[in-house]
This record gives C-alpha cells, structure tokens and sequence, in this order.
C-alpha cells in the first residue's frame, strides 16, 4: 500500500507544497527588527516546510522501517505530517505529532481530515516538552523539525521510549540551535548517525 497515491491525499500534499513554495515572499514581507527566530507570532505565517525530495526521503524511511509508532516534533502547516502520517497508515502504526502555534494546528488537523489520515494520527497542541511527557514507550521513527535548540531536550526525553533499531530524523542540522543534539547524538552509545546534506539520520541500536 502506497497512501501517496490516494487521491485525497496526493491533493493535500499539492496544494500544501504550493502554500509552502510562498515562504519566500512571506519572509521579504518582515522588516529587520521583525527577524527573530525566536517570534511565534512572526513564524505564524510561515511554513517552513521540507521539500518535496525530502517529504519523500521521510516517508521513505518511514515507511522502511515498519515503526508502528512514529513521533513528530513541529507540524507547523502539516506537510511533513502529511507524509508521516500516510507511512503510519501504510505501516498500520500511528503518528503523534506537535504543534505550539495555535493557527498552525487548526490547518493541520484539518488537512488531516481533508486527506482521510486523522484516523492515524494525533496532534498535541503546545510545548512538546509536555505533551509528550507522557509518551508511551516503543516509538519506533522520529522526525525534529521544531526549534533547533529543543532538540537536545527532546532527544533526552524521547530516548527511553526509543525501540531497538528506531529511526531519528533531524532536518536543519546545520542550524547553530541544533549542533548540541548533532554533537550527543553523533558520538552517543547506542546510536549510529549520519548526515544527509541538512538532514541527520541517526538510528538505536542494541548497545544503548
């Protein structure tokens, strides 16, 4: 089964790939005392969203790994999700996903709905670091894409739950924010990484 060729949702993934393409011209619209990385409000606009070639890698690995429990960090308008929560259902797993921006997570759960996914997966409305305080254990495919610098800390509280052979997915990697997780993950026991361009595979193995 291949849930990126299902009509309602290879229509979501196009109309979302098209939003995501005016990134640019949303960013030449702030002025330079509005360019803080840090602003939810500024970034409330922006999709800052995975190409196309990388949504496919995604669900590649996703999908390859056979998780039945994948966990995501920053949904934002849901493309990513989108591919995620497509391999969940091919997988017959689930997908947990996040999101601290409200409006963000209004058009994500309502592009699952439109693309027939939100049976599959789950969207945590806030600071991920406590909505997925309470994860339960086996996840088996991780993707970071929120803030750089949580993913060091999301790291830590995802670890314990992580099943043998499960998969991290890193994207930015070359941000400065996310070179303490690259730094830990690259010479942590029990983990065995490698960097695709911007993006850090990294997978659990055995001698954790």
């Amino acid at each position: 089964m291949n849930s990126l060729n299902d009509p309602a949702v290879a229509a979501c993934i196009a109309r979302l790939h098209d939003g995501a393409s005016g990134d640019r011209d949303r960013r030449a619209e702030f002025s330079a005392h509005e360019r803080d990385d840090e602003s939810l409000t500024r970034l409330g606009s922006l999709y800052m969203a995975v190409s196309r070639d990388e949504a496919r890698l995604l669900y590649l690995l996703a999908r390859g790994s056979g998780a039945k429990y994948l966990v995501e960090f920053g949904a934002s308008f849901g493309v990513s999700t989108t591919y995620l929560a497509a391999a969940a259902r091919d997988n017959g797993g689930r997908l947990v996903t996040t999101e601290a921006h409200p409006d963000k997570c209004r058009a994500t759960r309502a592009v699952l709905a439109e693309a027939g996914l939100d049976g599959v997966a789950t969207l945590l409305e806030g600071d991920a670091l406590e909505t997925l305080a309470d994860a339960r254990p086996g996840i088996g495919f991780v993707f970071l894409d929120g803030w750089k610098s949580m993913y060091l800390p999301m790291f830590e509280l995802l670890r314990p739950k992580l099943t043998d052979g499960a998969l991290l997915v890193a994207d930015n990697i070359d941000h400065p924010g996310a070179g303490p997780y690259a730094d830990h993950v690259r010479t942590s026991t029990g983990f065995v990484s490698h960097s695709l361009g911007k993006i850090e595979v990294s997978c659990h193995t055995a001698d954790a």
